[in-house]
């Protein structure tokens, strides 16, 4: 039965993000290659503030020297996404969605469409028309306007052999002050906006909780029965989260999380599967 195992990484520098879905990517395309079914992973994660730009990618389009990003604790990656530069951070929703689309029948086209519409309802569930604009993967407000346009989620997807990586990057209470200092997606004529900024108000756990379910609606619409996780920092163990000693300093293999996340996941239906005590 399709399904996928859910990683929540939390906030996390950029590099050691890459390298987690970098090693899923690379195990899953070999599992294939082998005649074997590996396992397809979602990663959601937030970064602390980094430019990366894909590999069709203008420099030109970042609008400051890289010395300067030094000095603004920004950091900046060449990757070998799709797309042109954008920037990641606090406050926005990063997913990076590593599946094989043979597992779902899916052309890379189809799953970009498929990608853009989850993010598109999740939009309607806060009275939020999101659309497509042709040419440019994304979700966008007002794409026919004119200067008016302004994306509020960018799409990057690497694909081999159909297996993706990389993903979608979604603002939610993002500091768009940040856009500034690029040409987001190599736009010199349109905007970047954020829930925050559309709603008027800073954004909180609800935000999450949609997300989750919009996630989970997807899945079964695709046959999928289960979401597992958390997994493991440095390898896909299971790792489970604390439920207590929140002021205690954690061992090197156990992953901190926020008080609220266990109450939360059991708000949202998710059960425990196991408990330990370290």
């Amino acid at each position: 039965m399709s399904h996928f195992i859910y990683h929540d990484l939390g906030r996390i520098e950029y590099e050691k993000a890459l390298e987690r879905q970098t090693a899923a990517f690379n195990a899953l395309l070999e599992a294939k290659v082998q005649g074997r079914t590996g396992e397809n992973r979602l990663f959601f994660c937030e970064h602390q503030p980094v430019l990366t730009i894909g590999k069709s990618g203008k420099d030109t389009n970042l609008l400051i020297p890289e010395e300067l990003l030094v000095q603004r604790g920004v950091s900046f990656y060449h990757i070998n996404r799709g797309g042109d530069i954008t920037y990641h951070g606090p406050g926005q929703i990063t997913g990076y969605p590593v599946f094989d689309l043979d597992t779902w029948k899916l052309g890379l086209k189809q799953y970009i469409d498929r990608l853009e519409e989850t993010i598109i309802r999740f939009l309607a569930i806060y009275g939020i028309k999101g659309e497509r604009l042709a040419g440019a993967a994304g979700v966008w407000i007002d794409p026919g306007v004119p200067r008016k346009a302004r994306k509020i989620c960018a799409i990057g997807v690497k694909s081999s052999r159909f297996v993706t990586m990389h993903g979608f990057a979604l603002n939610i209470n993002t500091n768009l002050d940040y856009f500034s200092l690029i040409n987001p997606c190599g736009f010199k004529d349109k905007g970047v906006t954020s829930l925050e900024k559309e709603l008027g108000a800073e954004q909180d756990f609800e935000v999450a909780k949609a997300l989750i379910e919009t996630v989970e609606q997807w899945g079964r619409e695709r046959g999928m029965e289960a979401i597992h996780g958390p997994l493991g920092f440095t390898d896909f163990d299971p790792e489970g989260m604390l439920i207590y000693g929140f002021d205690e300093v954690s061992t090197i293999a156990c992953l901190y999380n926020h008080p609220y996340y266990p109450e939360f996941l059991t708000r949202m239906g998710f059960r425990k599967d196991a408990e330990w005590v370290e």
